[in-house]
């Protein structure tokens, strides 16, 4: 009888390790889903402070470039694009668009001395790279928080919480191919 409630009492002990170590490997993914979730509101700061300011730089360049209306048109189309989208998907795809309309505007600029030395397009310019800055260090945490995760969520034993969970890979933040590649400006 004595041996029996010994095995019991293990029995009991180890169930309570399992549990408390299952628990352990759901709190883990719990936090690290949240990590993602954080990173991505980080970079959606970033890119709606990136969309405010934007119509500034819109407006000290039209006196400047009224005839390269299209590279300010990407830029406007782009920032749209942003304020209507509602998915961390459709945010990445805009803030891509944004990213090589503002390329574009830039390699024009180079081709307008007195827009390059304007006070107002530089204080500008300056702000806008700091946000781009932001933006890619932003990016960089959350592809971090998001490798962590996917790998998390792929190592035995917690492949079968996080199926239990119903959790699933997340997608990391990657460039589009265009914005790759040179800006090419054309004047004709």
């Amino acid at each position: 009888m004595l041996i029996g409630i010994g095995i019991l009492v293990v029995l009991v002990i180890f169930a309570i390790i399992l549990i408390g170590y299952f628990v352990g490997i759901y709190n883990n993914l719990v936090t690290l889903k949240n990590d993602i979730d954080r990173s991505f509101a980080n970079i959606d700061v970033v890119l709606k402070q990136r969309h405010d300011e934007l119509p500034k730089l819109i407006d000290t360049c039209k006196g400047y470039m009224k005839y390269e209306q299209e590279t300010l048109q990407k830029v406007v189309e782009a920032r749209n694009a942003y304020g209507r989208a509602t998915t961390p998907g459709e945010k990445a795809q805009a803030d891509n668009m944004m990213t090589g309309a503002l390329k574009t505007l830039f390699a024009v600029a180079e081709k307008y001395p007195d827009l390059k030395a304007d006070a107002n397009f530089m204080q500008l310019q300056g702000r806008i790279t700091d946000l781009e800055t932001k933006i890619a260090g932003q990016r960089t945490t959350y592809n971090a928080d998001v490798n962590d995760y996917n790998i998390r969520i792929a190592q035995v034993p917690a492949n079968f919480v996080a199926g239990f969970m119903g959790l699933q890979r997340h997608a990391l933040f990657e460039a589009v191919a265009a914005d790759r590649e040179d800006v090419k400006v054309s004047f004709t």
